[in-house]
């Protein structure tokens, strides 16, 4: 039986590597909820009530880089052992020793990382839109300089100094532009955002047209406001530390993630495509795989896209994970 949960409430945590705003509603179990690029703790302003009122003491993160959260200067404090230290440190300052994350587009690469070198801390891991891939292989900036072909592939084309400047030029246009070219029926086609005309900017790939149904005025001028207060350097910095991740993370190279988990996506989300074969090896790379669903119609932002499916199916994970 569900309550009505007493309202979300601010916070500002000062924690060794800096300040850390979170989102907190509701008692019971931990679940810290990490969005992605280019986001902030709003992201999850569905999931918040609904995971607090089914008894869950939800809390939505700031990340690094993002909102009211520190902004280090440079890259380095942006590395996936600072940023799990610093996760690790939220929790103590919460007052709790161990929490289920959730995690979506970069804050799930975090969750699994965060789950893969805390496991003692970080007990069950929700992925939403990118799936996890154990460290190793070759070292991504091989890898994604090879995909481009006559173009750029888009993390490269992230990872350049100044590559905010095209975003900070017009966030709110910008802004409009990415979100509505990675939602559902967007009429995005092939290759989409992910790969750059050299010489080019991204924008020249997005869609055009009305804003898709998620993403009201109010949503978008809350992320504008945001990205205008901030900039875009801190959130382009996980970009940019990809292959100190890789060097970091070396010796957790082909490791499973082994926690109970999640996996959750939109059926059109095209970042799918390039990653298909991480989902396929689930069964190697996740063995405490719950269950895998694509949601039908529904593009990259799954849990503003689709909210309430995303609700249902992260409260009957939880309760799995409980039982």
């Amino acid at each position: 039986m569900t309550t009505l949960a007493a309202p979300a409430r601010h916070r500002l945590f000062d924690l060794p590597g800096g300040r850390v705003h979170a989102v907190e509603q509701g008692e019971g179990p931990l679940v810290l909820l990490l969005h992605g690029f280019p986001e902030s703790w709003y992201a999850w302003r569905h999931q918040l009530p609904a995971l607090a009122a089914a008894g869950y003491r939800a809390v939505a993160v700031d990340a690094r880089g993002y909102g009211r959260s520190s902004r280090p200067e440079g890259s380095e404090a942006y590395r996936a052992l600072a940023l799990t230290g610093e996760l690790v440190a939220l929790v103590r300052a919460l007052g709790e020793e161990r929490a289920v994350l959730a995690g979506h587009d970069w804050g799930a690469t975090l969750a699994g990382q965060a789950g893969l070198l805390r496991p003692e801390v970080f007990r069950a891991v929700a992925l939403l839109g990118v799936p996890y891939t154990p460290p190793g292989g070759p070292r991504p900036s091989e890898v994604f300089a090879s995909m481009g072909g006559e173009e750029e592939f888009y993390v490269p084309f992230l990872q350049r100094p100044g590559a905010e400047a095209e975003m900070e030029r017009d966030v709110r246009g910008w802004l409009a532009g990415f979100y509505a070219t990675l939602s559902g029926r967007s009429g995005s086609v092939p290759p989409g955002p992910f790969f750059v005309p050299r010489g080019h900017a991204m924008r020249e790939r997005f869609v055009t047209g009305p804003l898709p149904s998620w993403l009201g005025e109010d949503v978008l001028d809350f992320y504008a406001a945001e990205f205008e207060r901030t900039g875009f350097g801190g959130a382009l910095a996980r970009y940019r530390v990809m292959d100190r991740d890789w060097e970091d993370l070396a010796a957790w190279e082909g490791e499973p993630l082994r926690q109970p988990s999640l996996f959750l996506a939109g059926r059109e989300d095209a970042s799918l495509a390039w990653l298909s074969d991480a989902v396929d090896a689930f069964p190697h790379t996740l063995p405490g795989l719950r269950g895998t669903h694509l949601l039908d119609d529904c593009g990259h932002w799954v849990q503003q896209e689709r909210p309430e499916e995303v609700n249902t199916l992260l409260l009957e994970w939880l309760a799995d994970v409980e039982s």
